[in-house]
């Protein structure tokens, strides 16, 4: 893994090199976009690290040099596509979740910090509207206009940018409830993640689904207990990732036992999500990693959570859905 990072640093290096002291438009356009394709497809070097605070320390300079790149290159879509997903993870890793541990503590810097988190899920979401609009011009205010017939277009190939575009925009929402302009937004990013699913549903190892456990308790116009659909995106999270990925289990406590008071069922999955190993699938190692830290402090924390100490009758996904 060092010796790919080492690799991948000289390579760009070398890339930015030329672009600084080439003065033809083509050959510095062309410099460019080989360093574009570098770092949109330097994804699994952070992803297999396994120290979380390195990787954000190292993810705001990488992040700036990806906006300085795409000033030059405006439609490079791997381009876009890394700003869009890595602004969404910086922010939801490194902002909103610090916003929550200190809240107890420190109420203002609190909520600056989730104004600042839901400013960059928003640049994300600009980002992840122009990456789409590189094969549809005029894609955003269309989107806006007609988002089923717009998204119709659409195929599976731009599934990532559609699911990160839902992400970020939803999470920036999920900030603004004070907002209504924003809020109103709200049926774009049911449109954007219903046709993700229909076009890959089994992408990223399940990635749609587990952004579903949480957001079914907010569709708009469903009928029935949004617990019901919840549970079936669970389900289907944990086959996809082979019961590997921590996020399933933390996301249906965090929203479902907690919403239904159901305090064994919470304790179950957290613990559940601890026991996987970061290490058995490195291109997870570090989303693991700040998972399971969530889910220790959502333990540290749950007598916060629930009405009393009497857990509910236990409704906890099947364990047999958690091969192991």
């Amino acid at each position: 893994m060092r010796v790919t990072v080492v690799r991948q640093i000289i390579v760009i290096a070398l890339l930015l090199a030329i672009v600084i002291t080439s003065s033809g438009c083509s050959v510095k356009r062309m410099a460019i976009n080989k360093v574009g394709n570098a770092l949109a497809n330097g994804g699994p070097t952070y992803a297999s690290d396994d120290d979380p605070v390195l990787v954000g320390e190292a993810l705001p300079f990488s992040l700036k040099l990806i906006e300085s790149l795409l000033a030059e290159s405006p439609n490079h879509r791997g381009m876009l596509f890394a700003a869009s997903s890595g602004f969404t993870q910086y922010a939801f890793v490194y902002v909103q979740q610090d916003a929550d541990e200190i809240e107890s503590q420190d109420v203002t810097r609190a909520g600056v910090l989730r104004n600042r988190a839901k400013l960059l899920y928003l640049r994300a979401r600009n980002y992840g509207l122009r990456g789409l609009a590189v094969r549809h011009p005029g894609f955003e205010n269309s989107l806006k206009s007609n988002p089923k017939q717009t998204l119709s277009r659409t195929k599976k190939s731009e599934v990532p940018l559609l699911y990160w575009t839902a992400v970020s925009w939803g999470a920036a929402i999920g900030l603004s409830k004070d907002d209504p302009d924003l809020v109103a937004d709200q049926p774009i990013v049911e449109a954007l993640i219903d046709r993700a699913l229909a076009l890959d549903p089994e992408f990223d190892s399940g990635a749609i689904h587990n952004f579903l456990i949480t957001y079914e308790s907010a569709r708009q116009g469903a009928k029935g207990d949004f617990a019901i659909r919840a549970k079936e995106h669970f389900d289907k999270a944990v086959e996809l990732s082979g019961g590997k990925m921590a996020a399933p289990f933390v996301s249906y406590a965090e929203t479902v036992s907690i919403s239904k008071q159901n305090r064994e069922e919470f304790e179950s999955l957290l613990k559940r999500s601890l026991a996987i190993d970061p290490n058995g699938r490195p291109e997870w190692r570090l989303a693991n990693l700040v998972t399971q830290r969530h889910a220790r402090w959502l333990l540290a924390r749950e007598d916060q959570f629930f009405m009393d100490t009497t857990a509910a009758s236990p409704s906890e996904p099947s364990k047999a859905e958690n091969p192991e």
